[in-house]
């Protein structure tokens, strides 16, 4: 008999480990389930809320939706132009200002284009 007591004694100890495992891992799941539920249960509600009302008032229903989208069409719109008015990506280098005295001479693309021209009719 010491073995059969032994036997239930181990089968106790496997089912009360066995209970508290499935308790920890079907308890906060079983929570999860109760929410998401409670949750389909408002929006059930709610449909059936806003159908009622639709159907008594279906003149302020149409100016809620017209409203939403024009607010949409806002928020489009505000975000296209942000993107146009937004830095445009790449690389700059600062160029420092230099003082002169005066006295140099100022070079344009034409005179440039002169002297290289003297230069090589030279050579």
């Amino acid at each position: 008999m010491n073995t059969l007591t032994h036997l239930t004694d181990r089968a106790m100890l496997l089912a009360n480990q066995a209970g508290s495992s499935l308790k920890d891992t079907v308890i906060p799941s079983a929570q999860k389930l109760l929410q998401t539920g409670a949750a389909l249960g408002v929006a059930k509600t709610g449909v059936k809320v806003a159908r009622g009302f639709i159907r008594r008032n279906p003149a302020v229903a149409v100016a809620a939706v017209a409203g939403a989208g024009l607010l949409a069409y806002a928020a489009y719109r505000k975000r296209k132009r942000d993107e146009e008015n937004a830095p445009i990506e790449g690389s700059a280098r600062r160029v420092e200002a230099r003082k002169t005295n005066g006295s140099a001479r100022k070079t344009t693309a034409r005179s440039r284009r002169a002297a290289a021209s003297s230069a090589e009719a030279a050579e």
